[in-house]
Formats: C-alpha cells, sequence, structure tokens
C-alpha cells in the first residue's frame, strides 16, 4: 500500500481490490490489447480470401499466445516505453509485437499486425472482455456472498418479531427475517440482469463501414470475417457502428450496478439504524477502538463505510452510463478518458460489498430487547381491532381507535379492558384478546420462503 497514493482503491483499500486490477487497470489493458492483436493475426492466417498473409504452423500460433500468457510487468513497462516516442497507446502495441516477431520465423508476418484495424478496433474489444472478465470473476462473486449472508440471517431470524418503523414511527410488527428477505430478494433480481449482461464488440475500421477491407480485399466477405472474430472471443457482434462501438451496453450493465448499489445503500442505512435502535447487537472487536475519547463506543463503521463507497461508486457509475453512449459524429476521444474510471466505479462498488459482509460478521439480533419494545408497544395493535370493528360494521372504527391510541399509547391491561367491552362475534373478539405486539406478524414467517425457490 502506497501511502502517496491519490486514490484510496490505490492506497487504503488496495488489498480489497487486488483481483480487479487483474481486469481494469492500465497494465490490464495494455494486456488485453496484445491479446486482440495476436487474435486478429491468427484468424488472417485462417482466412484464405485474406490473400497474402500466411498460414501459421502450430508452433507459430503457440508462440503468438504465449505472448499474452506471458505477459508480466516487464511487457506493460516495454509498451510504455514505446509510447513515449509514438506517442500513441495503441501504435505502441503493434510496434511492440513487431519487435517481438524479429528473429524468429514470424518475422515476415509482422506487417500484418493492426491490418485494417482502427485502435478503436483493438479498445473496444478489450474493455468488452476487461469488463465482463472483471464483473463475473471478482464483483459478482462477492455481490452473491452478501447476498447469501443476509439470506443466511433471513432465515434464522424468519420468526424472529419485530417492531417496525414507518416515518421512523412503531408501526405493525413484522420478522426480522421477512425484513432481511426483501433484500435479498431485490438484490436477486439485479444479479439475475448482471449476470446475463451481454457483452457487444465492433471490428469495422475507422468508421464503421470496413472502407480499407473493401479496398484490399473487395471480394472478401468483411461481415461475416467480423462477426466470426468478435464472436470467437465470446463477444456478442454489433454490426453497425461508426468508429466506436456506441457503449450502449456499458450503460446498460452500469445501469444495473447502480441499482444493485442503491439496494445496497438502502440496506447499509437500516442496518445502521437497526444497530441504532438496539435490533442489532454489536461484537466488540479485542483492540480495536470505537472512539478517540468515548471508551465504550461500538460503531457501526462497515456500514458506514459500505454506504460511503457505494456513493462513490454511483456517482462514477452514472456519470459513464450516460456520458458514454453521446459522442460527437463519427467519434471523439472523451469516451476514452472516461472509460479509464471503469475501474474505480466498480472498484468502489467491491469495497462497500466487502464492507456490508464484514459488518453483517460482527451483528446478532438481540431477541430480548426486541420482545421487551413490543410489549410496551401495545398501540400498534389499534390496526387489528379497528379492521376486525369495521368487518363486523361498527361505525366510526377508526376513530375510535384513533383516540384510544394516538399520541398516547396503551397498556396490555388497557387494550384487554377495551376489547372486553365490545360487541363482537365470540371469535373474532377472542382472537383480538389472545393477539399481542409478537405475535401480530401477518404471515411474515411464511414470506421468508420466497428467498428459498429465489435461490433453486
Amino acid at each position: 500500500m502506497s501511502l502517496r497514493a491519490l486514490t484510496p482503491l490505490d492506497g487504503r483499500y488496495a488489498s480489497q481490490v487486488a483481483g480487479l486490477a487483474d481486469y481494469l487497470s492500465e497494465w490490464a489493458l495494455i494486456k488485453h490489447r496484445v491479446l486482440i492483436e495476436i487474435e486478429w493475426l491468427v484468424a488472417m492466417s485462417r482466412r484464405p480470401e485474406i490473400e497474402g498473409m500466411r498460414s501459421l504452423t502450430d508452433g507459430e500460433v503457440e508462440y503468438l499466445k504465449s505472448l499474452v500468457g506471458d505477459f508480466d510487468d516487464e511487457s506493460a513497462q516495454r509498451i510504455k516505453e514505446i509510447e513515449r516516442t509514438t506517442n500513441h497507446d495503441v501504435k505502441a502495441v503493434e510496434y511492440y509485437l513487431q519487435e517481438r516477431l524479429k528473429g524468429s520465423s514470424l518475422e515476415d508476418v509482422g506487417q500484418w499486425i493492426h491490418f485494417c484495424c482502427t485502435s478503436e478496433d483493438i479498445n473496444n474489444l478489450s474493455y468488452a472482455l476487461m469488463v465482463r472478465g472483471g464483473i463475473e470473476d471478482e464483483w459478482l462473486p462477492q455481490a452473491r456472498a452478501l447476498v447469501e449472508k443476509v439470506a443466511e440471517v433471513a432465515e434464522a431470524t424468519r420468526a424472529t418479531p419485530l417492531l417496525t418503523r414507518t416515518h421512523g414511527q412503531p408501526a405493525s410488527p413484522s420478522t426480522l427475517g421477512k425484513e432481511m428477505a426483501v433484500f435479498v430478494h431485490r438484490w436477486r433480481r439485479q444479479i439475475d440482469q448482471i449476470q446475463n449482461a451481454e457483452y457487444l464488440g465492433k471490428f469495422n475500421g475507422a468508421v464503421g463501414s470496413y472502407n480499407a477491407h473493401a479496398v484490399a480485399y473487395p471480394e472478401a466477405p468483411w461481415e461475416e470475417i467480423s462477426r466470426e472474430f468478435v464472436e470467437g472471443l465470446g463477444l456478442t457482434h454489433n454490426p453497425l457502428t461508426t468508429q466506436i462501438e456506441p457503449h450502449d451496453f456499458l450503460a446498460e450493465l452500469f445501469h444495473g450496478l447502480i441499482r444493485f448499489n442503491s439496494i445496497s445503500l438502502d440496506f447499509d442505512r437500516d442496518m445502521w439504524s437497526y444497530i441504532s435502535l438496539g435490533v442489532f447487537k454489536q461484537t466488540a472487536v479485542k483492540g480495536e477502538v470505537g472512539s478517540s475519547t468515548m471508551p465504550h463506543k461500538v460503531n457501526p463503521i462497515n456500514f458506514e463505510n459500505s454506504e460511503a463507497n457505494i456513493g462513490v461508486s454511483n456517482s462514477l457509475l452514472e456519470h459513464l452510463s450516460t456520458k458514454l453512449p453521446v459522442s460527437r459524429m463519427q467519434r471523439d476521444l472523451s469516451d476514452s478518458s472516461a472509460m479509464r474510471n471503469i475501474g474505480p466505479a466498480i472498484g468502489h462498488s467491491l469495497v462497500g460489498i466487502k464492507s456490508a459482509i464484514r459488518g453483517l460478521r460482527g451483528v446478532e439480533a438481540d431477541e430480548v430487547m426486541l420482545r421487551a419494545e413490543l410489549e410496551g408497544s401495545w398501540e400498534v395493535l389499534a390496526e387489528a381491532v379497528q379492521t376486525v370493528l369495521r368487518k363486523n360494521g361498527i361505525p366510526d372504527a377508526y376513530e375510535t381507535m384513533k383516540d384510544l391510541t394516538r399520541g398516547q399509547g396503551i397498556t396490555r391491561d388497557g387494550m384487554r379492558k377495551f376489547l372486553e367491552g365490545l360487541d363482537l362475534p365470540e371469535d373474532d373478539k377472542n382472537r383480538l384478546l389472545e393477539l399481542t405486539p409478537a405475535t401480530y406478524t401477518g404471515i411474515a414467517e411464511r414470506l421468508v420462503r420466497h428467498i428459498s425457490s429465489d435461490s433453486s
């Protein structure tokens, strides 16, 4: 960790996003450019329509692919050194590869590197592979881990009664497990969409019209060649673009991440509130300090950290999702500069997710406190009573209960005395007399079953 890092992702949080750096760093971008250039060289060698580009032996193909497999910091530094002369990052990759072919049996095909390509042909495919790898290999596993951890809490507390709050005030009881299950269900919907995201790629030249291609080899089926090449990388071919792939798919993906993040932000704030109210107890960690002056403090710092990082992530993702699909005419360079912030956008989300997971490991429901709070909140039964009164045609049911309970509460004995004086059918009266705030939870416990069916 560098104490001189300008961003926390490269300093304080570096260890938490180290895996993501393999996909979304400058090093990863350079490596993926090398990958695309080599894959295109190999693809051309297998197309008889591209006369002049000879076939490659198995050994030559193996050597070319080793330039990707063995790509390291020294390789990246050499490309950056070349870039200092070219002042062009993709051209530097082309020169680097030609340099690596000198003195080998492949020296004669060096001129075919980057053939018919514009830089954006290389870059858009590189970014599509990078983002897909970062999401699938790093972000999604942690997102699923968070969701499953909350699902465990939901299952464990499915029958634990909870005094809910609407507008911050006591409301009809639920169970803690059901309230946790709501988040699980919401997150899983977003994960389904994110994991099924489509990653597009284009490979059609300087303005997307195969201009140079058609001049060099007018009879070659360039659309077919492009489609097969893009799909061979595991991407979806975009057949109609300007110089750049329009980035609509990135906007779609980022909007999915924003929605997942927003649910996480909602969760963080609820957990903070539940801890403040005593719904959850926090575990004190030996040696940890909660306050520099108040020794008793155990602060919900992990949920606060998560909230902060999620906020930064959403700010970046919101900008990227609205900026990237907009480009002047056939292209401008603003997308290139903006896309260098994809790593930080996803990185801050990853840090936020991991912080929330840590927070969950240090809390447990305080069931004694929960039941005591419910026992002191008999007024929440006013909803049940006025509903039964209405069912039985008793006039002014709502107003009667409002006068009895609003702003003043009522005790167990007071509620029982009131119920005993009602002229109700015996079954309805007995049901109300047996009701307590802790048992007035509807079918909340049963609703938790939905998260079991979600995951099956």
